[in-house]
């Protein structure tokens, strides 16, 4: 009797391995698209059930806690001077945010946004600021100019210098792709790929049943956004993604580019030869935040950054001696660059 329920249950499990493969064969993926956080994002993922209203809504959750151009924001009221009882979705993204500042010696900086409206990159006109202008802005930008206090019960904002401001900007799309990531794995969804302005959350395979293999775009100046070419793609399963670079936003003037990462402690766009920095991280709110952080420090400082954070990966074109592009790659990515 003890041998025919062994038998039993073997037959029993592999007929319902067999079930769930031809079931995971035959379920559609779904494809949705949209605009969010002022730009696009593109959402595949195995399911028998259309989410795009639940992923609209969640994505609407991140908006109204860090969009700048929402007005009714927790930011745009915190930068307005108001003091906005503080969400458990906006302590988690102000504590990554802290964390990076900390471990980046200040190179990641949420307070920065008077400088890159300063310098033409925000909601004011291109503009070169005399170095009178940088030095006033640097006296209320900084780590310290912006805290969270605990006033009966709730955590709420305090700024040391009512012309700070925050700007999430180089870390809620990463997030918005970690909460549509989760969205899914709550419905028990196992093969995605969450893309929202090219920060990237992927799991288990693609419609070709192969691991994801995600694209590194080349870094040529290109302000409009038309110019796809590849440098690399890199096979990337159950890994976030974020890439950041100077070759979509910057503007010249007088001859010379200034482009949009600024850095907090210079009060000035970045001039080193790091043309774009890819990392990849088990949530994408760290790879956004790290990649925004590298094209801050640098070639050299990235790599002593890398050295202290072995659970980090990075992928950075720079520019070589003769100007031409050249690629570093951490150890840890070898075999998963696909060619």
């Amino acid at each position: 009797m003890k041998r025919f329920f062994q038998i039993l249950f073997l037959v029993l499990l592999v007929v319902g391995t067999i079930l769930i493969i031809r079931q995971q064969q035959t379920m559609p993926y779904q494809h949705d698209t949209g605009e969010v956080f002022g730009t696009f994002y593109t959402i595949t993922y195995q399911s028998d059930k259309n989410l795009k209203s639940e992923i609209e809504a969640a994505l609407k959750n991140v908006d109204d806690e860090f969009s700048m151009y929402n007005k009714n924001s927790t930011v745009s009221k915190i930068n307005r001077g108001e003091k906005p009882v503080l969400s458990e979705m906006f302590m988690e993204v102000y504590n990554l945010a802290q964390t990076v500042n900390k471990e980046s010696e200040g190179a990641f900086d949420i307070t920065v946004a008077p400088l890159v409206n300063a310098w033409g990159f925000g909601f004011k006109t291109r503009q070169i600021p005399d170095k009178h202008k940088v030095d006033s802005i640097l006296a209320f930008i900084g780590n310290d100019k912006f805290k969270v206090v605990n006033e009966g019960n709730q955590l709420v904002p305090k700024k040391t210098d009512a012309r700070t401001m925050l700007d999430f900007s180089a870390i809620a799309k990463g997030y918005g792709s970690d909460v549509v990531a989760r969205l899914l794995r709550s419905h028990d969804v196992k093969n995605f790929m969450v893309e929202i302005g090219g920060e990237i959350v992927t799991s288990g395979n693609s419609e070709k049943r192969l691991p994801w293999k995600i694209g590194v775009t080349k870094p040529v100046d290109d302000s409009i956004s038309v110019d796809g070419e590849l440098q690399t793609v890199l096979n990337l399963t159950d890994k976030a993604m974020a890439t950041s670079g100077n070759y979509r936003k910057f503007y010249y003037k007088n001859g010379k580019k200034y482009a949009h990462t600024i850095d907090p402690k210079t009060g000035k766009p970045v001039q080193h030869n790091i043309l774009s920095a890819t990392v990849i991280a088990k949530d994408c709110a760290t790879a956004d935040a790290y990649a925004t952080t590298f094209m801050v420090l640098g070639l050299e400082k990235t790599k002593r950054v890398l050295e202290k954070h072995p659970e980090l990966m990075a992928y950075l074109i720079y520019s070589g001696e003769k100007g031409e592009n050249a690629v570093w790659f951490s150890p840890s990515l070898e075999g998963k660059v696909a060619n």
